[in-house]
């Protein structure tokens, strides 16, 4: 990924975005941390705290840092409405 970004997914099992986002990233062979918030409530804590909601898909992404701390670079609630801002940032056109 462009700028060694890492990228964290945050989804819905019921959601069609999300199921679109997850297929996007599949098909380009895209890797990134996927974050079911209807497995794990505790993701929805961490929603809040990157974007002030709890709106799927969220995408988050990080730059390592020094000692393997991660800082949020960019992220976006919604996959059709930020697509191309999102491909950009994966390196994909």
């Amino acid at each position: 990924m462009k700028n060694n970004l890492e990228l964290e997914l945050y989804t819905r099992p019921t959601c069609s975005d999300c199921q679109e986002a997850k297929e996007y990233l599949a098909s380009e062979s895209i890797l990134y941390q996927h974050k079911d918030v209807g497995e794990n409530p505790g993701f929805e804590e961490e929603m809040k705290q990157i974007s002030g909601n709890r709106i799927v898909p969220l995408f988050a992404f990080y730059k390592k840092g020094l000692f393997g701390n991660k800082k949020l670079v960019k992220n976006f609630i919604g996959f059709e409405n930020n697509k191309d801002e999102i491909k950009s940032l994966l390196n994909k056109k």
